[in-house]
């Protein structure tokens, strides 16, 4: 259930947009998500093409694999700005995270939309640890960022969740990966598949 907060920050999205369609134009958003080299296959998909013949398996319990890869993905309504990989076993803490949006994410900003930056960025995350600490806020800043925050326990202001990272783990699954670098590629070929309107529906949500 959606609470007061949850209401509210929805409705100044609202707000600013009706005050200034274009700000849309502005918002980065951002997340973090384990890719794993496999992701066994849903039960509905074991069900899909499966011949009458074929035997029947044994019911056993599917386990991701232990071996992953994390993703840290920042996009706007075009397209993918920032696509970084953890270094293998790392995970995201409050260091990592600023030191990666000091070296890594300005610059990708900066190639990609040299116009957000004289509007300013608006930067929307998650409430996770690491995009809340008082480094990462002092970071976001310093690079000259607004840093928009949403409440805890929205999942449906969160887009990165439900519209990237779900459809991209639904393509991967059933795949099995030898390497960490295999699964780059296959998420690198899964972004650069979708069409411009894909971003821009996802963060078109934010508003509707």
């Amino acid at each position: 259930m959606c609470t007061s907060e949850c209401v509210e920050v929805a409705t100044q999205f609202v707000r600013w947009y009706e005050e200034d369609p274009n700000i849309l134009e502005r918002i980065v958003t951002s997340d973090e998500t384990r890719m794993h080299h496999y992701d066994p296959e849903s039960k509905r998909q074991s069900m899909e093409w499966r011949h009458p013949s074929s035997p029947v398996q044994k019911k056993f319990k599917r386990q991701p694999s232990s071996k992953k890869v994390m993703l840290m993905l920042f996009w706007d309504m075009h397209e993918p700005i920032l696509v970084h990989f953890q270094v293998h076993g790392q995970t995201v803490n409050r260091d990592n995270y600023c030191a990666m949006s000091r070296n890594e994410l300005k610059t990708a900003i900066c190639k990609k939309r040299r116009g957000m930056l004289s509007k300013k960025v608006l930067l929307y995350h998650d409430n996770a640890r690491p995009h809340t600490a008082a480094a990462t806020v002092e970071t976001v800043q310093q690079l000259g960022f607004k840093l928009l925050q949403q409440p805890p326990y929205s999942p449906d202001l969160a887009p990165s969740d439900y519209h990237i990272f779900s459809p991209l783990k639904e393509a991967l699954r059933g795949h099995r990966f030898t390497s960490d670098e295999e699964v780059k590629e296959a998420v690198h070929a899964w972004l650069q598949e979708q069409h411009k309107c894909f971003f821009s529906v996802g963060i078109q949500k934010l508003v509707e």
